[in-house]
């Protein structure tokens, strides 16, 4: 608690509103109604999110759409498939990932493609997209009514730990989480695993 008032927090935090302000990014604290809904029933859910984009994370149906960086030619296949059948029968869906490799990206991309809302969780700062490959995806998500949203203030580097951490945001923020192909291990099922936690399907 003594750390709050040191010069160096303080001008850490005076950084981070300069970068909101400065940027347009959104700020949703735990209290705040642009909250995720969903995630406040979660005992670890972030007390702040960042967001780029739509801030209307609680209207409709949100389904999480993950598995593993090295997905097949089938995996993507069914990740296509599965996001077409599922916007014609649920029109106010929207589909949420990590914005990785392999499947996260599959899926971002399909909902883009069938005119599905989609968001991006990301395990680092809104100063950057990691990986950049996926920096045009992310514009596109954006200028199509979704969003990229965050729990880490800028400057923070997409370390390891960051995205299994992330992975609860993923799963919390969502009704139900579909794995298109996975390992034995990997985040993708971590991120099940936490979503049997939060009781979802």
């Amino acid at each position: 608690a003594d750390n709050i008032t040191h010069q160096q927090v303080l001008a850490r935090a005076d950084d981070e509103v300069e970068f909101v302000a400065k940027y347009g990014i959104d700020t949703h604290f735990f209290t705040d109604a642009s909250y995720p809904y969903r995630l406040k029933e979660c005992a670890d859910a972030p007390v702040l999110l960042y967001s780029k984009g739509t801030t209307d994370f609680n209207s409709g149906r949100f389904l999480a759409i993950v598995g593993t960086r090295k997905l097949t030619p089938y995996g993507k296949e069914v990740c296509q498939r599965i996001v077409s059948d599922l916007a014609q029968m649920q029109p106010d869906l929207t589909i949420v990932s990590g914005l990785a490799y392999g499947a996260d990206v599959a899926a971002h991309k399909a909902a883009l493609d069938n005119g599905v809302r989609t968001f991006g969780v990301v395990a680092h700062g809104l100063d950057r997209i990691y990986p950049s490959a996926n920096r045009t995806v992310a514009q596109k998500m954006i200028e199509q009514g979704g969003a990229v949203l965050t729990e880490y203030m800028n400057q923070t580097e997409p370390l390891a730990p960051n995205f299994v951490a992330r992975n609860r945001i993923v799963a919390g923020m969502c009704d139900a989480v579909l794995v298109v192909e996975s390992a034995l291990k990997g985040g993708s099922l971590i991120t099940a695993e936490l979503a049997n936690d939060y009781d979802r399907d």
